[in-house]
C-alpha cells in the first residue's frame, strides 16, 4: 500500500507538467499584443472600407468622377425626387372623389332633438351616402394628362443630369489643359533661362547691350504672373469640379489625367438623328404637346355635365311607422358654357399651338448646338493637325537655332525672344484646342446620348 502510494507522485509528476505547458500556451495565444502578434487597432482600421471622398494619389478616372457625379450631385437628386413626386399623381386625379355620408335628424314640434319620434311620421333619424360621378372618360383623361406630366418631368430630369455630367466633362478637361500648360511654363521657364545667361554672358563680354538683359529679365517676371495666373484658374476649376461632385472643398485636389484627342467617327447626319430620337428637351417637348392634346379633349368632355348619386335610409317609431328608403340622382348641367367651357377650350387650343412651335424652335436649337459643337471638333482636329506636323516643330527647331545663332553672335536679341515666345504660346494653343475638342465632344454626347469615348483621357 505504501509503495503504491509512493508510485503515484512519481507517475503524476509528468502529466502535470504537460498541463501547465498547455496552459502556457493557451495564455500565450489570448495574449498576442503583449508580445507583438495579432491585428492591433491600428489593422482593423486599415481594413475597412473607404470614405467616398477618401484621397488617393491616384489619378482621377473622369469615368469614376462621372459615376459619382451622378450619385451625389444635389441638382440630379433634386430632379430625380421630383420625377417621383409627379409619379404619384396620376392614380390621385383619376380615382372618384370620396364619397359623402350623411346623418340626418328631423324634429317636429320642438328644436329638442327627437321631438315628435313617437307620434308623428315626419320625425326620422337618417342616414345617407353619396358619390359624385364625373362624365364617362373625364377622369381617364385627367390622369393620362398626369402621366404626360411625369413624362416631361423624366425629361427634364436627363436634361439635368446630361448638363452636370457635361459640365463635369467641361471643368475635368479644363483642368487637365490648366495642369498641362503649368508644366509647360515651368520648362519654358529653364528654356527662358538660357536666354537670360546668354543675353547676361554677352552683356559682360560687351558685345551686348543692357536693354537685352532686361527684357529677358522682364520676360521672365511676366512669366511668372503668367504662372500665377494658372495657379489661380486651376483653384477655380478645383472648386467647381467638387461643386458638381458635392464635395468639401476642404478636400485634396482632384489629378486629372493626360489630355488626348478623341476621334470622331460619327458625322453630322448621324449625330442629329440621334439627337432627334435621344435629346431629353426634344423628348420633353413631344410629350408636352401629346399633353396639351388631351387637355383639348378634357376640355370637349366638360361641355357634358357631371352626376350626383345620393341614396338615404329614415327612420320613425318602428312601433308604429314604417322606414323610409331614397334614392336621388341629380346632374351638373354646364350651362355657362361662354363664360366657362368655350374660354377653357379655346385656352387649351392655344397652349396646343404653343407647345408644337416650341418643340420646332426647340429641334432648330438643337441642330443650330449640335452643328456648331460637330465643327468645332472637326476644325480642331484640323488644327491639331498643323500644330502637331507644322507648327510646333517649326517653332522650336527656328528657337533653337536662334539661340545658337545668338551665342555667336550672329543675331540680335529680339528675334531670339519673339522664336522663345512663340514656342510658348504655340505650345499653350496646342492643348487648349485638344480642351476645346474634348469639350465639343462632351457637349455632343449631352445633345444626342452617345457615348463618343471610352474613357475621354489617357492616364
Amino acid at each position: 500500500m505504501l509503495a503504491s502510494r509512493g508510485d503515484t507522485p512519481q507517475n503524476g509528476f509528468p502529466v502535470v507538467r504537460i498541463l501547465c505547458f498547455t496552459v502556457v500556451l493557451v495564455l500565450l495565444a489570448h495574449t498576442p499584443r503583449a508580445f507583438g502578434q495579432g491585428p492591433s487597432t491600428g489593422s482593423v482600421q486599415a481594413t475597412s472600407p473607404p470614405e467616398r471622398h477618401a484621397h488617393s494619389d491616384a489619378v482621377a478616372s473622369l469615368r469614376d468622377l462621372l459615376t459619382e457625379a451622378e450619385q451625389h450631385n444635389p441638382q440630379i437628386q433634386a430632379a430625380l425626387q421630383g420625377w417621383q413626386s409627379s409619379k404619384q399623381i396620376p392614380s390621385q386625379v383619376s380615382t372618384l372623389p370620396d364619397p359623402q355620408f350623411t346623418a340626418q335628424q328631423v324634429s317636429v314640434g320642438s328644436p329638442r332633438p327627437f321631438a315628435g319620434y313617437t307620434n308623428s311620421d315626419f320625425a326620422y333619424f337618417g342616414l345617407g351616402i353619396s358619390q359624385d360621378i364625373p362624365y364617362p372618360g373625364k377622369l381617364q383623361l385627367r390622369g393620362e394628362i398626369a402621366k404626360r406630366d411625369a413624362d416631361v418631368v423624366q425629361q427634364q430630369l436627363e436634361t439635368v443630369r446630361r448638363s452636370v455630367l457635361a459640365n463635369v466633362k467641361s471643368a475635368y478637361f479644363r483642368l487637365a489643359y490648366l495642369s498641362k500648360t503649368l508644366g509647360i511654363l515651368e520648362s519654358d521657364g529653364q528654356l527662358l533661362d538660357q536666354i537670360e545667361k546668354a543675353a547676361d554672358a554677352r552683356y559682360r563680354s560687351g558685345m551686348g547691350n543692357q536693354h537685352d538683359l532686361l527684357q529677358a529679365q522682364l520676360e521672365r517676371t511676366k512669366l511668372l504672373r503668367e504662372i500665377t495666373m494658372h495657379h489661380l484658374e486651376v483653384a477655380k476649376s478645383q472648386a467647381q469640379i467638387k461643386q458638381l461632385l458635392s464635395r468639401p472643398q476642404t478636400l485634396p485636389d482632384i489629378e486629372t489625367a493626360n489630355l488626348a484627342e478623341t476621334p470622331l467617327t460619327y458625322t453630322f447626319e448621324e449625330l442629329l438623328s440621334d439627337a432627334k430620337a435621344q435629346n431629353p428637351e426634344l423628348s420633353g417637348a413631344q410629350k408636352m404637346i401629346e399633353r396639351q392634346r388631351l387637355q383639348v379633349d378634357l376640355a370637349h368632355k366638360d361641355f357634358y355635365p357631371d352626376f350626383n348619386i345620393q341614396y338615404m335610409w329614415q327612420r320613425t317609431d318602428p312601433a308604429q311607422f314604417r322606414a323610409y328608403y331614397m334614392l336621388s340622382f341629380s346632374v351638373r348641367v354646364p350651362i355657362y358654357r361662354t363664360r366657362k367651357q368655350r374660354p377653357e377650350l379655346a385656352q387649351a387650343e392655344a397652349d396646343l399651338s404653343r407647345s408644337r412651335s416650341e418643340s420646332e424652335s426647340q429641334t432648330q436649337q438643337v441642330a443650330f448646338e449640335l452643328r456648331t459643337e460637330y465643327d468645332t471638333a472637326e476644325k480642331t482636329a484640323e488644327l491639331l493637325k498643323i500644330y502637331s506636323d507644322g507648327l510646333l516643330p517649326q517653332a522650336r527647331a527656328e528657337f533653337e537655332a536662334g539661340v545658337a545663332a545668338y551665342q555667336n553672335n550672329r543675331q540680335d536679341f529680339q528675334p531670339l525672344l519673339t522664336s522663345f515666345l512663340d514656342v510658348l504660346h504655340l505650345d499653350e494653343e496646342y492643348w487648349q484646342s485638344i480642351a476645346e475638342r474634348e469639350t465639343a465632344l462632351a457637349r455632343l454626347e449631352q445633345l444626342t446620348g452617345l457615348s463618343l469615348r471610352e474613357e475621354g483621357t489617357n492616364k
